[in-house]
């Protein structure tokens, strides 16, 4: 008699965890690469697989912040809830506007405010290899936050246009722009302006604000729809068209280049 062999069934695990290995990825409000930008992953940041369409778009959840949003999984990298574990919590960070990584068959640009998880000084890791980056790094883990260390990072970011859900130095928004400059500074921040607004403790008085000290500003209807970091008496740096430095007062920002209020102000509030 002759026994027949039951070939086996290969099972296909499905990886509901991610990590940015490419220099930027956009995140978008609907699965179609027509849909608006709402915030951006930039390399070494991980997220959460929440939902799939028809293996073309899949639904994300940021770890940093719990942002949503579509992205093309073909921009993504799959890895386990193991290695989502371990390569989730990063506090080095590129200072660079643009660096290269290098690994053996690998050699790709990366943007300021990049994660480099498990950095020793010259090499770091991600599930994909082992990488060098020789440029500046920010590690939040031993930063001794100065109103120094606060206004040069902040300032690091100047000119960078204005981009709706961007985060990186080609292209910014202005809730994108605290929250990085924070991220780097090892604060946590979430995404929108009106979300960071619920942080911190109020400043009664513009004179009374300190460097990194968020103000807030809001549209006729009172939403809070725009934020920005103190960085000296006076003067607010805030993406408004480009990251820009303006004069602040108790009535808002007042754009020297219009010599006109851009923007009124609702509230200031300190973090640090």
């Amino acid at each position: 008699m002759r026994i027949k062999k039951v070939k086996k069934r290969k099972v296909k695990i499905q990886l509901d965890h991610s990590i940015c290995h490419l220099s930027v990825i956009p995140v978008r409000r609907q699965p179609e690469d027509q849909s608006e930008v709402v915030t951006q992953l930039l390399y070494g940041e991980t997220c959460q697989i929440i939902k799939r369409k028809n293996n073309s778009w899949v639904k994300i959840q940021l770890d940093y912040d719990s942002y949503e949003g579509w992205v093309d999984p073909k921009q993504l990298y799959f890895i386990t809830a193991e290695e989502h574990e371990k390569y989730s919590n990063t506090t080095a960070h590129c200072l660079e506007y643009s660096q290269a990584i290098i690994s053996d068959d690998v050699s790709q640009p990366i943007l300021m405010g990049s994660s480099l998880p498990h950095f020793d000084g010259m090499n770091y890791k991600l599930p994909s290899g082992k990488y060098i980056f020789s440029g500046q790094v920010l590690d939040s883990a031993d930063l001794l936050l100065t109103p120094e260390i606060i206004t040069k990072i902040s300032c690091k970011y100047l000119n960078a246009p204005y981009l709706w859900g961007g985060r990186s130095p080609f292209g910014i928004d202005c809730s994108g722009f605290t929250q990085i400059v924070f991220k780097m500074l090892g604060i946590y921040l979430p995404r929108d302006a009106y979300q960071q607004a619920e942080y911190g403790e109020t400043i009664d008085f513009v004179e009374a604000a300190s460097i990194g000290d968020l103000a807030y500003f809001v549209n006729k209807d009172g939403k809070v729809i725009h934020v920005g970091i103190v960085i000296s008496d006076n003067k607010i740096i805030h993406a408004s068209g480009r990251v820009r430095i303006d004069h602040l007062d108790h009535y808002g920002i007042y754009n020297l280049e219009a010599k006109k209020y851009s923007h009124i102000l609702r509230v200031i509030k300190r973090v640090i």
